[in-house]
């Protein structure tokens, strides 16, 4: 049985028809009638009815057709992680990533990854905040980090998107029903975030904003990650400016309010140690920067 005749008989299979499924193949029609001819002889068994207006698949063809596109997927892989061998791009890369701020770029860097680079162990490692990211991968803790981050301390980043600003209250705070709030009318309310000591980009941004609007937020409770801190807000306990991703948490009781101040946002980069010359860790910024573009400034 040959990975020629198995192509074949799945493009017949799906057109239900020789000169599309030769067409697809770019191939003669005569070929392949004899490459189906030949791997029914294989097997024994008739794998279509043919008629003179219509293909279709026997019962024999029927439960062939499912093993025969696994068989072809398998050796598709085979074949790109030999080729990415071949060029070097085979080893481990790790990444951070950073709470909700990684929730859109996550999924799309690892499907990437996995479908495109078969030869390269990529390993998640998360969720930290983005201070611990960028610590990490300058120790050479992690590989690659997501991370919202204004200061990469020398190491090499590339910014992929930016995440706005936004007010989180209870569903029965009086702001909650405002198309907009300004950081001025938050002065008198009790605010939940996250911990100071762990490096959180969000928190400074959020205190710092509330400094440079005349007050200095009153922080009743910290939260050690989003999901706890919205849980938080929607019991009552305080409000909380957190980034627009974060309403990616479906959590009853809990409204997002826009800020009416010209928008703060955060940058969300790629991070990484310039002098990493691993060509595994290269490969894998290289599809990054297919699949999640720079995002403009």
């Amino acid at each position: 049985m040959e990975l020629r005749h198995l192509a074949g008989f799945v493009a017949v299979a799906e057109e239900q028809h020789f000169g599309r499924a030769a067409a697809r193949l770019h191939i003669s029609q005569s070929p392949l009638s004899q490459q189906i001819r030949l791997l029914e002889r294989d097997l024994g068994t008739t794998l279509f009815d043919r008629s003179t207006r219509s293909v279709k698949l026997t019962a024999a063809g029927e439960t062939l057709l499912g093993p025969a596109r696994e068989v072809l997927a398998a050796a598709a892989v085979a074949r790109r992680a030999a080729r990415a061998a071949g060029r070097g791009q085979v080893g481990r890369v790790s990444l951070g990533f950073a709470g909700t701020s990684s929730a859109v770029t996550l999924p799309i860097l690892t499907r990437a990854v996995t479908a495109e680079l078969p030869g390269i162990e990529f390993v998640l490692q998360g969720p930290y905040y983005s201070g611990e990211t960028v610590g990490r991968v300058a120790d050479g803790s992690l590989d690659l980090a997501f991370a919202t981050v204004s200061n990469t301390r020398g190491l090499r980043n590339r910014v992929i998107r930016h995440d706005r600003l936004v007010l989180a209250v209870a569903d029965t705070h009086p702001l909650a029903a405002e198309d907009e709030v300004t950081l001025g009318e938050l002065a008198d309310e009790h605010f939940v975030t996250f911990p100071a000591a762990r490096g959180s980009e969000v928190r400074e941004l959020g205190v710092r904003s509330c400094l440079e609007a005349g007050f200095t937020p009153r922080i009743v409770q910290e939260a050690p990650d989003s999901f706890t801190l919205l849980a938080l807000v929607g019991a009552g306990v305080g409000i909380a400016l957190t980034v627009e991703a974060a309403r990616s948490i479906a959590l009853e009781h809990v409204v997002f309010v826009p800020l009416a101040e010209p928008a703060t946002v955060l940058p969300v980069s790629l991070v990484w140690r310039a002098t990493d010359e691993s060509a595994a860790l290269h490969a894998v910024l290289d599809l990054a920067e297919e699949v999640l573009p720079t995002a403009p400034a």
